[in-house]
């Protein structure tokens, strides 16, 4: 809708122009204060230039009503614009709130180190890549989803280690002498069982195996990972492994060299970051002539460019906030714009129990695993409270609260409204599709309010996309949920002269809650 309402605006202005909404909804659905802008360049009253402008668009069908107000224009669409948009909308599901936006995106996140089943701190970045995706797709942008497999360095082979002790203290029942650091948690001791039933005892004997031991431990949670993320309905389009791109590291340190990007001192290797606005220089080449992690994000991100894509998204940890300057620097170096490289941070989550800090997980050792919450509050509230806030902002929840069955629970407060739609047709005995072209024209300004309300939807999809604030979308749902809940209370629909116009009404609601659920990865529930 407000695409249109500019596209009739820069007919009658050949100026940019700014929608915005008003907070009185009885001001209209749109105003603009375009005539301050257009005051400076022609030197006029914005008063006489607002005027102007509203007497031009009164004579637009799409509107309603155009008055101008103290220099603002505001802007009522008429009821059969609404009306038409929404028998389209009904009529075509699959195509309500598309958009025709073309970039190409490769967007990284999730790349949880694969030593350990995925605890609730990877769920959040997880779920909001895996949204940002689905929104951005239907929106027509092209999106890959990448998982970087951080399946190099001393964490593996800690894994292995691991691994191994713990099937010779509890297999092999052998006494062993832990170190310092290593991962702990039941899910090591059942790790063990199945390594040594598939390796043979034989590699428990020796350290010289830990390295094989490490990389079958790897592989097999990896494929844990990947069932924690199916169970919330997220897939990958690519796996990039970290510990494969090390072999193109003499390739790409040689194109580093070439450009002056590194320099010699004190026996190691640096990367002239601070001419990209880093605070200091970084290693990537330790004294032994080993390439540090950074090495490895540098690989990543010149054969990541090289694939040509418009634009590249990560998704990091808040702790990975200081790599972000560094990277960006390397990407110049290699010739690339590094505006196109977008960094956005996932914060934080702290949950709570009946209003106590949530247990840890003995099977995860010192974590909350993402399984068990899973498990306890279902794949649909997990999603739906982890796009409650911007990303970069800290979470907390009760997990009680999402079970309860009343309006604390978001997720169960929009999906009864979607349900009561349905209840309503089985009452009135109709189908939904019966009452798509039936006219709502008659209907108070309520029901239009409430109408212009659902058909926001590709307005904002559009705007939590282009924003990175997909708790726009949960906010929307949540508002459009409470109108129509007010609404059931407040009319009796079946059985009254205007039960179709209502219930179509009702049907535009509904559509719009389901398609943004759809959005969140969540399917509506039809029944209560």
């Amino acid at each position: 809708m407000r695409q249109r309402v500019y596209t009739i605006l820069q007919k009658h202005i050949e100026h940019p122009v700014v929608l915005e909404k008003p907070k009185d909804r009885s001001f209209g659905h749109y105003a603009t204060p375009i005539a301050f802008s257009l005051a400076k360049v022609l030197r006029r009253n914005p008063m006489q230039i607002a005027e102007e402008l509203a007497e031009k668009l009164r004579e637009e069908e799409m509107f309603e009503k155009a008055d101008a107000l103290k220099g603002y224009v505001n802007i009522k669409l008429s009821r059969k614009f609404l009306n038409d948009y929404a028998v389209w909308a009904l009529k075509n599901e699959d195509e309500f709130a598309k958009g025709d936006f073309s970039e190409s995106i490769l967007l990284e996140f999730v790349s949880a180190n694969p030593t350990g089943p995925l605890h609730i701190g990877h769920a959040r970045g997880a779920v909001w890549g895996d949204v940002l995706a689905r929104i951005g797709r239907h929106l027509g942008y092209r999106i890959e989803r990448e998982y970087y497999v951080n399946d190099a360095g001393n964490q593996i082979y800690l894994l292995g280690l691991s691994v191994y002790l713990a099937a010779r203290e509890s297999v092999l029942n052998l006494e062993v002498e832990w170190p310092q650091e290593y991962y702990r948690g039941d899910y090591i001791v059942d790790l063990a069982a199945k390594a040594v039933e598939a390796l043979g005892e034989e590699k428990f004997t020796d350290e010289a195996f830990i390295p094989e031991i490490s990389e079958w431990a790897k592989d097999r949670m990896l494929e844990l990972i990947n069932e924690n993320l199916h169970e919330v309905g997220i897939y990958f389009d690519h796996y990039v492994s970290e510990k494969a791109l090390y072999e193109k590291w003499d390739e790409v340190f040689t194109r580093l060299a070439d450009t002056g990007a590194v320099y010699e001192k004190d026996g190691k290797w640096w990367l002239r970051s601070t001419e990209h606005g880093d605070e200091k220089d970084r290693v990537v080449v330790r004294e032994d002539g080993r390439p540090t992690y950074l090495a490895g994000d540098i690989v990543y991100h010149y054969l990541k460019f090289e694939r040509g894509y418009d634009r590249y998204i990560n998704i990091w940890g808040a702790d990975h906030h200081g790599y972000i300057a560094r990277v960006k620097a390397a990407i110049a170096f290699f010739g690339h714009d590094p505006q196109k490289l977008e960094i956005i941070l996932s914060q934080m989550v702290s949950l709570l129990k009946g209003g106590e800090p949530y247990k840890m997980s003995k099977r995860a050792g010192n974590f909350i695993l993402m399984h068990d919450i899973v498990e306890e509050i279902g794949a649909d509230a997990l999603r739906f409270i982890f796009l409650t806030k911007k990303s970069d902002t800290h979470l907390e929840f009760d997990v009680e609260d999402l079970k309860k069955e009343d309006n604390s629970n978001p997720i169960y407060y929009i999906n009864y409204a979607h349900a009561r739609v349905f209840s309503l047709f089985e009452k009135a005995g109709k189908s939904q599709e019966s009452v798509f072209d039936v006219p709502m024209e008659a209907l108070g300004e309520d029901a239009y309010d409430m109408l212009f309300t659902a058909l926001l939807l590709p307005e904002v999809l559009e705007d939590a996309f282009e924003s990175r604030q997909l708790q726009k979308v949960t906010e929307y749902l949540k508002h459009l949920a409470g109108m129509y809940h007010k609404f059931y209370y407040d009319n009796r629909v079946v059985g009254t002269p205007d039960e179709e116009a209502l219930l179509k009404l009702s049907a535009m609601v509904a559509l719009s809650l389901r398609v943004g659920l759809k959005m969140l990865g969540i399917e509506a529930a039809k029944r209560m």
